[in-house]
């Protein structure tokens, strides 16, 4: 995989998924991380251990599940996956529709929180982040970001 390939592209993006609860959710973000090239095995693991000590649930129905501090050693490149779940996740008490997996190699997660905070600061954006009909409709909204780490 490139170096310069950008951190949220079209196979990065999942429409229409389904889990049976939050654990679920963070396998299937993580697995498509892996999928992705971007992590390897023991990055799943840690984010798990992140669930268990900090909620990665943001509000807007959004969680961005991701790794540990000390599993950036698991990180090979700064990607995003991006998981929608229509039909909702618990994700202790709250409502989860999107999942946004992180693997960032350094510090770059602060500047990706900082750009998807952004997005969800505005409420019509965050409703069509929810509800996107498809890949390509998330993939505009969140392009932004992509923008600002491939430069």
């Amino acid at each position: 995989m490139p170096t310069d390939a950008p951190i949220l592209g079209a196979e990065s993006v999942l429409v229409g998924c389904t889990a049976t609860d939050q654990a679920d959710a963070i396998t299937q973000v993580g697995r498509k991380l892996l999928e992705l090239g971007a992590v390897e095995p023991g990055y799943l693991d840690a984010m798990h251990e992140r669930e268990r000590s900090v909620s990665t649930y943001i509000g807007e129905n959004v969680a961005i599940p991701h790794g540990t501090d000390e599993s950036r050693r698991f990180v090979k490149r700064t990607r995003l996956a991006v998981l929608q779940f229509p039909g909702g996740v618990d994700w202790d008490g709250n409502d989860v529709r999107l999942c946004v997996g992180i693997a960032a190699k350094g510090s770059e997660q602060v500047g990706i929180l900082s750009s998807l905070a952004r997005i969800l600061m505005d409420g019509e954006q965050a409703r069509q982040l929810r509800e996107a009909p498809d890949a390509e409709t998330i993939l505009r909204l969140l392009n932004q970001m992509d923008e600002e780490f491939s430069e």
